[in-house]
């Protein structure tokens, strides 16, 4: 079961919040906290574009940029056994490591 949802063109994570009993979602890609809570599918939806509406309007307010800069850019550290076999399995496909673990990663991300 994939926990994502997209709410209007943003991301969030739902997890359960047993303390509580309600279903919490979280917005991924925002440059602060914007979460929300309910409990059922149909209750996500709304207070999660309830919650999405109230941090864009604030952020407008405020002239804060809403969304994550990515650079493109992250270090990796690895086992030196498993960056070992990497390596030899992205020169098997005549790829750079770059290359090789960045298809591996688009390939993860489409699926999720």
């Amino acid at each position: 079961m994939k926990n994502i949802l997209d709410i209007d063109g943003c991301k969030a994570v739902i997890s359960l919040d047993p303390d509580i009993g309600l279903f919490r979602g979280e917005f991924l890609d925002l440059s602060g906290g914007a979460d929300f809570y309910a409990k059922d599918l149909d209750g996500l939806m709304e207070e999660g574009r309830l919650s999405l509406k109230i941090y864009l309007d604030d952020c407008a307010a405020r002239g804060i940029e809403p969304y994550k800069a990515y650079s493109g850019r992250f270090n990796l550290r690895l086992d030196p056994m498993l960056h070992a076999a990497a390596a030899s399995a992205a020169a098997a496909e005549q790829k750079s490591l770059n290359e090789w673990i960045a298809e591996k990663i688009r390939a993860a991300a489409e699926a999720a």
